[in-house]
């Protein structure tokens, strides 16, 4: 069995985030969301892992390398445009070629895994197997109508949804995937839509399985749900202090403070992660933040945030809910008149008091 990880979107929903850098990228707890799905793969066994790519193949390509760091095999596949799920499906035909596969979005994280699921679908042999998860605004995704333990419809972003059960961002398939994808038609979207392909297979009468997880799913395709990502994974980190915190800085809870980072007459509540070679000093760090590697953070106070790579806070009385971007630098300006003084890119939000 193969893995196939989409990682070819846009990321529209996290600029200005995403203008620079691919979306799949971002860490959540100081880990790429796409390292996530790596992991979760491998631990279900497969090791033969194709990336559909767009624009940003080369930031992808030099994070992931040859994917011998997760102890896999990975193939790079091209998708120059992004038409959807089951275009990208198509795009990897040469590379899956007969094989059943799990297709796994590269902005989606499943806390527990997929290890059970893999299993279930190689013992019961359906065509295809679909995750589900109940959701409070199903509009937002791909919609199943059940019946009983039968898909009967599926629905991409429906305007009025037949349910609250969304599809989960991993599919299995097994080769008759193809005529499907093969069969039909762009939506209304422009985009050839993997929830059409299934819904071809169960009018021909193929078996597709339907599994409600009980754990938490994530896309994080928003700032939110990046956020809630970020409190959910961090609230199962073990403490570890790889990196230095003098004696005037107090440490509460789980906190992972990782090599060559640097902690001084600073607060630092757990939930939390200070990344590799950053520096914190004169601060309070609270509950569900991740600071990433090489950032400074100085008589500022940080909660439920997540900061990216060399960037600088420095002298902010409160920051909270925030994202970040990488070599971002946030100050408390001394210039007079006092004003705010801003540079942002496009679709940045700002909230000031």
């Amino acid at each position: 069995m193969k893995g196939l990880i989409l990682s070819g979107g846009t990321g529209s929903r996290l600029r200005p985030i995403t203008h620079t850098g691919a979306k799949q990228l971002v860490p959540v707890a100081n880990k790429p969301v796409l390292f996530y799905a790596l992991e979760a793969l491998k631990a279900a066994g497969i090791t033969d892992i194709g990336i559909v790519v767009g624009e940003t193949q080369a930031e992808i390509a030099a994070a992931v390398g040859d994917g011998s760091d997760w102890g896999v095999k990975v193939t790079y596949i091209s998708q120059e445009t992004p038409l959807g799920l089951a275009h990208a499906v198509k795009m990897a035909r040469d590379f899956l070629g007969d094989d059943s596969f799990v297709m796994y979005l590269g902005d989606n994280l499943i806390k527990s895994g997929i290890v059970s699921l893999v299993q279930e679908f190689a013992e019961r042999q359906p065509n295809a197997q679909i995750l589900l998860a109940k959701v409070k605004d199903p509009e937002r995704f791909g919609v199943a109508e059940l019946n009983g333990n039968k898909v009967v419809r599926l629905i991409e972003k429906p305007k009025e949804p037949p349910s609250d059960l969304a599809l989960v961002g991993v599919y299995m398939f097994d080769h008759n995937i193809w005529e499907a994808v093969e069969n039909i038609k762009p939506s209304w979207r422009n985009e050839l839509e993997i929830t059409d392909a299934i819904q071809y297979l169960i009018e021909k009468g193929l078996t597709v399985e339907p599994h409600v997880i009980d754990g938490w799913w994530k896309d994080t395709g928003k700032l939110e749900d990046m956020l809630e990502a970020n409190r959910i994974i961090l609230e199962t980190i073990d403490a570890r202090i790889d990196g230095n915190a003098d004696k005037a800085s107090q440490i509460d809870g789980r906190v992972v403070i990782e090599k060559g980072a640097e902690i001084k007459n600073s607060h630092i509540r757990g939930p939390a992660i200070i990344g590799e070679n950053s520096r914190v000093a004169d601060s309070f760090i609270g509950p569900f933040t991740s600071i990433y590697y090489d950032c400074v953070v100085r008589n500022s106070e940080i909660e439920h945030s997540i900061i990216l790579e060399k960037s600088r806070v420095i002298g902010i009385r409160r920051l909270e809910d925030s994202l970040i971007g990488k070599n971002v630098s946030v100050e408390k300006s001394l210039k007079k008149p006092k004003a705010y003084r801003l540079m942002l890119g496009d679709n940045s939000q700002v909230g000031v008091f």
